[in-house]
């Protein structure tokens, strides 16, 4: 009996060995090199065993699998051998072919132990904090590749060699991708540590690079800017009506752009009794092409302090298309913020009908996170259109009449006013069952 218990005390051994690379494998595997690095900067040694062995996968890999295939190996002859025999012994007063079926039960219970134990569980274990496992057994882990290193080189080149034939490169570095990041984020955000205002500004930050500084300027026909000519009361009436603290300067007309004037210094000339001279108190703007990134005009914006915050966009040939400020660069990350906004901001109203009255400039960006759609407007790239206007121009292929209706997707747009050709209100509104509050 004793015997009987000692050999069953090997197989539960040899599973449990079985187990624990299993989960050092999960662990190591799963574990992230950011979250290493911190700890390595905390002063857990161990993390760097675990960031050199996950930095040569061959050399790990090889070392877990000579082991599992061991233990397996070890576990279903010395289990096979060793525990049928006894059990064959009582059951043989019992049934026929007691030597065949003790053989299948002990089988069955090994391989479901093996399961249960040597894998399943160890594996949970290992992806429920991959990183605390993988320091807890990276020593271990460190010896045991050294004492198989032999072997290992072997197992090693010859891993290699089959992928050269089979065309599989070695990848010189894992580096993560925005998109990989935009998971994680999304993966916070479902288990509650990552609010949503949070993954919002992370997702527009991304964004901002491949934005176009053109797809968020304002554009040239709705610029109020200051001639040169202009007399004191009608720079004073256009500093009054506009909610701008900035404004372009042009001599007779806006491609002849001079240079921009604060409203704060007209107004202390009008408040201190002296006559404008606005070419006194003109300064240098940034002047940006139309296709700079939105994120490399931040950087201009923080290197040229002595600048105004305001860029005005150019095309190819020189002419004005629009300007942009750093307020409209803030709400790219941040999203609206009420009361800075420098032009006025496009609006959107719910109506009664469960319809959205739309400015044609609202941006598509906006648009999307508004009504959470989550799926590409057509010809959104190649037309490179930032609006829902530009969208309308783009899809229907001509200039809209006032009325004019179409549909795309689970939406209805219609065109309830123009501004010349310009799409000023769109009626918005969600078909069949899907509804928003």
């Amino acid at each position: 009996m004793t015997t009987i218990l000692f050999e069953i005390f090997i197989v539960i051994i040899l599973i449990l060995l079985n187990g624990l690379l299993a989960m050092t494998e999960i662990a190591f595997l799963s574990s992230r090199k950011a979250k290493l690095q911190k700890m390595l900067e905390e002063g857990n040694k161990s993390a760097k065993i675990v960031i050199d062995l996950t930095e040569d996968p061959n050399q790990f890999l090889s070392t877990i699998q000579i082991g599992i295939t061991l233990i397996s190996i070890l576990t279903g002859a010395y289990g096979g051998a060793t525990l049928s025999a006894p059990l064959a012994s009582v059951l043989k007063n019992f049934i026929p072919y007691s030597e065949i079926i003790a053989m299948v039960i002990v089988v069955l219970i090994t391989t479901y132990l093996s399961l249960i134990v040597g894998e399943l569980v160890p594996k949970r274990v290992g992806l429920n904090k991959p990183e605390s496992m993988a320091v807890k057994v990276a020593k271990l882990m460190k010896y045991l590749s050294k004492t198989c290193a032999p072997l290992v080189t072997i197992l090693s080149k010859s891993t290699e060699y089959v992928l050269l034939l089979i065309g599989i490169k070695k990848e010189e570095e894992n580096v993560i991708t925005e998109e990989e990041i935009e998971m994680m984020i999304e993966e916070g955000r479902a288990g509650g540590t990552i609010e949503k205002e949070e993954e919002n500004i992370i997702k527009r930050v991304f964004r901002l690079d491949a934005q176009k500084v053109d797809m968020i300027m304002t554009p040239r026909n709705e610029i109020v800017w200051v001639d040169l000519d202009d007399s004191d009361g009608e720079i004073h009436e256009k500093i009054t009506e506009s909610k701008r603290s900035i404004f372009p300067v042009a001599q007779d007309e806006l491609d002849n752009f001079i240079g921009v004037v604060q409203a704060k210094d007209i107004l202390t000339c009008i408040f201190n009794g002296k006559k404008v001279n606005i070419e006194k108190i003109v300064k240098e703007p940034l002047i940006v092409p139309n296709n700079l990134p939105s994120l490399e005009l931040l950087k201009q914006f923080k290197k040229n302090s002595g600048h105004v915050h305001m860029a005005l966009v150019v095309d190819e040939f020189g002419g004005l298309e629009g300007l942009i400020t750093l307020n409209d660069l803030l709400e790219g990350i941040v999203g609206d913020i009420p009361g800075i906004d420098e032009m006025d901001d496009p609006i959107i109203t719910k109506r009664s009908d469960g319809s959205w009255l739309i400015d044609g400039r609202f941006p598509i960006d906006r648009f999307k996170e508004e009504f959470n759609v989550d799926i590409e407007f057509p010809l959104e790239k190649e037309d490179n259109y930032s609006t829902i206007a530009g969208f309308i121009l783009s899809y229907i292929g001509k200039i809209p009449e006032t009325g004019e209706k179409f549909e795309w997707s689970n939406y209805s747009f219609e065109i309830v006013d123009m501004d010349g050709h310009q799409i000023d209100k769109v009626l918005f509104k969600e078909l069949g069952s899907r509804n928003r509050d």
